[in-house]
């Protein structure tokens, strides 16, 4: 119920829509584009000087789900700590630079599993694109060209006015056409804005003039709920059309749960396996239970379950009985009782107290069943329909 699962996850065999071809790129063990799963990640809140308190967080993503952590480095104390975090995480580790282009040597000579420079704040950053190009190639680290609106370039600012899809298009192909002309291709592009509607375009006409693999993510996307809704729109209407091979939900929130909002949407798209589903309808005045406890309880209490198990919670006789057959576990609720189904069977009827220690039960012997037969787990997901 506690493992952590280090691996890529499974991907169904109907996905949302052909992906886009893009070259491959390894992140330490992780690929990249090329085909490969579509992976989450998420970025590190502590100060990277402060070496155990950055690892600690990393394992917590790491059991969060998340594949590849970056880390800011603004100082040479947090270029210092790089080499003992690159060697010490779980998962690969990506620098953060801006400003200094010192630090992106240091991070490539510390281990760093990748390197993320942003163009628009390195000073001097086009004139030493042939030292960076070199060193990056000699010790096999990719480059990832990330674009902001919030950090675009000024000569660009200049001629579009504003951060357009253009501007930023322009930015992250200009930057990744003087690493080309160093025979240095290994790079992966972000074009992030906070304007769902202006990031949509601009990955969009990005993906149609390059074959990068391309790192998704709507920039300073606001708290938790606002963040998660812009995300799931832009991320969705791009993955939909297999644009995007890594994401990242950023959230004024804790990073295990821009990695929880990650996961989720690449579920919901079917480019992740499920494990843990939990199918419970909205209420209504038909319900004669109090379905939100009931499912909330429910999840609560086969949370970490490491198999694919769709449990249906139905509070009312008119979709319930037909929801219950169709998973491999649910309950169809009312009169003070539910109807216990397993694998489209009721085996039992158990007074409403009974309910969820029951679903519980019958949950773990399915479970352990599935694992005897080798059904293979994905990763967790929770949906309400």
């Amino acid at each position: 119920m506690t493992a952590i699962p280090l691996g890529l996850p499974g991907v169904p065999a109907r996905p949302v829509a052909e992906r886009r071809v893009s070259r491959r790129i390894q992140v330490g063990p992780v690929a990249v584009g090329g085909g490969a799963p579509v992976s989450v990640q998420s970025m590190t809140t502590t100060r990277t000087s402060d070496i155990g308190a950055t690892l600690q967080q990393i394992a917590e993503l790491t059991a969060s789900g998340c594949q590849i952590v970056r880390v800011a480095c603004p100082t040479q104390d947090d270029a210092d700590a790089l080499a003992t975090i690159a060697r010490k995480s779980q998962i690969p580790v990506i620098a953060d630079i801006h400003f200094q282009p010192k630090y992106v040597f240091a991070a490539i000579e510390a281990g760093c599993a990748a390197v993320r420079v942003n163009p628009g704040n390195i000073k001097k950053f086009d004139d030493q694109v042939r030292e960076i190009a070199r060193a990056a190639k000699d010790h096999g680290t990719p480059i990832r060209i990330g674009v902001n609106a919030g950090s675009l370039d000024k000569r660009l600012l200049q001629k579009y006015g504003k951060a357009t899809p253009e501007a930023l298009v322009e930015s992250a192909l200009w930057e990744a056409s003087l690493f080309e002309e160093h025979d240095f291709r290994d790079i992966k592009i972000s074009v992030k804005h906070n304007d769902p509607v202006v990031m949509i375009e601009a990955y969009k006409q990005l993906a149609a003039q390059c074959d990068y693999p391309l790192h998704l993510g709507v920039t300073e996307a606001g708290p938790a709920f606002q963040g998660t809704i812009k995300s799931a729109v832009a991320f969705g209407a791009l993955l939909s059309q297999g644009i995007g091979d890594t994401i990242r939900v950023s959230l004024s929130a804790p990073p295990a749960e821009e990695v929880k909002v990650g996961i989720q949407i690449l579920e919901s798209l079917g480019l992740r396996q499920r494990r843990l589903e939990i199918v419970s309808c909205p209420s209504c005045g038909r319900a004669q239970v109090d379905v939100y406890k009931l499912a909330d309880e429910v999840t609560a209490g086969l949370e970490g379950m490491e198999v694919p198990l769709r449990v249906a919670v139905m509070g009312c006789v008119v979709n319930g009985p037909g929801e219950a057959r169709e998973a491999d576990l649910g309950v169809a609720s009312g009169n003070g009782k539910g109807q216990i189904f397993v694998k489209g069977e009721v085996v039992k009827t158990v007074p409403e107290s009974k309910i969820v220690e029951t679903l519980i039960e019958e949950a773990m012997k399915i479970a352990e069943q599935m694992e005897q037969d080798g059904v293979a787990s994905g990763e967790p997901a929770v949906t309400v329909s």
